[in-house]
């Protein structure tokens, strides 16, 4: 087998020691070429070279979740192809959210070993994806389409990522800690708290107006508190469309409620009461917003967009697990 290993140096939880003890394992299986990312977007140009070629089996993302992002972006540049490369995921990040949806393990050595046990005994799925495009008709209608795995978000969350993401450039550590404490200044920053300026809309129903927070999830859990998963959309899966969890209002008391129905959350239970819209298995709906709002896909702060449309693509990419 021909592999690709695309390796992101500042993965959080991997040191170049491990890194290393990991390629010599790989490379002990497959003929393997691993190259280090250089910069933003290193991953995704590297993965649409390997789909280019012709002469790649399998990509492996070795990094966290946006690594996982990049590499799938690139591979899927051209659309889903049966012919594709499949992915390989290591996780090194700081929460690996695709890859414990996957029910991969959530150490990069015992995923080595369940990847090659994986790869041996012939095991893989095809999963589906989200794709989300700048609305036909609208100031947005140019900006590129783009894949996520698991999960998008236009508002609320998508702007404690944009806070998250400015924390680490400065420096600071992605923890889980510094997710919750950007997420109290982001509400407490955030001047729509009660009216919100989200407008969903979708082929057959009535628009859903005035949503503050808008999420989408491809899969569930929506994301981890350490080892706790957190169900925004319980029912969410990747052999599914899309589904959406909208708030539309975050009062003092709202926050409260919701807040803590997400961390008490299950497989059976998510977020619900009577500012709660809970929509499943979507495969196409747009959320336009009044003022440019936040938007985030898998963890990335993807800059203020006022239209998005979502489509959940089936059987989008094969994936060894």
């Amino acid at each position: 087998m021909r592999a690709l290993l695309v390796v992101n140096p500042a993965a959080t939880t991997t040191s170049a020691r491990t890194r290393d003890v990991l390629i010599h394992a790989l490379a002990s299986e497959m003929k393997l070429e691993a190259v280090t990312t250089e910069y933003r977007g290193h991953a995704r140009d590297l993965g649409r070279q390997a789909a280019e070629s012709g002469n790649v089996d399998l990509v492996v993302a070795l990094g966290g979740d946006g690594t996982v992002n990049e590499v799938v972006n690139g591979l899927l540049h051209a659309g889903p192809d049966p012919a594709l490369p499949g992915l390989a995921v290591v996780p090194g990040g700081s929460t690996n959210v695709f890859a414990r949806a996957l029910d991969l393990p959530n150490h990069p050595v015992e995923a080595t070993g369940a990847l090659l046990d994986a790869l041996r005994e012939g095991r893989e799925r095809t999963v589906g994806l989200g794709l989300a495009a700048g609305t036909p008709g609208t100031e947005d209608e140019a900006v590129p389409s783009r894949w996520f795995t698991f999960n998008a978000g236009l508002g609320f969350d998508a702007g404690v990522v944009g806070r998250v993401e400015q924390q680490r450039e400065r420096g600071r550590k992605s923890t889980h800690a510094l997710y919750i404490r950007q997420a109290v200044r982001q509400l407490l920053g955030e001047s729509q708290r009660r009216h919100g300026t989200i407008t969903l809309e979708r082929p057959g129903a009535d628009p859903v107006t005035d949503l503050v927070l808008s999420i989408v999830c491809n899969t569930a859990p929506w994301t981890y508190l350490g080892n706790r998963p957190v169900y925004a959309s319980p029912k969410a899966s990747f052999d599914t469309g899309l589904d959406v969890l909208g708030l539309s209002r975050l009062s003092t008391a709202s926050v409260a409620r919701y807040g803590t129905q997400l961390l008490t959350s299950s497989p059976e239970r998510g977020p619900h009461g009577k500012h709660a819209v809970a929509l499943h298995d979507l495969d196409r709906f747009t959320l336009h917003s009044k003022a440019p709002l936040p938007l985030q896909m898998d963890g990335d702060h993807l800059g203020l967009r006022t239209s998005v449309t979502f489509t959940g693509v089936h059987r989008a990419l094969r994936v060894i697990v």
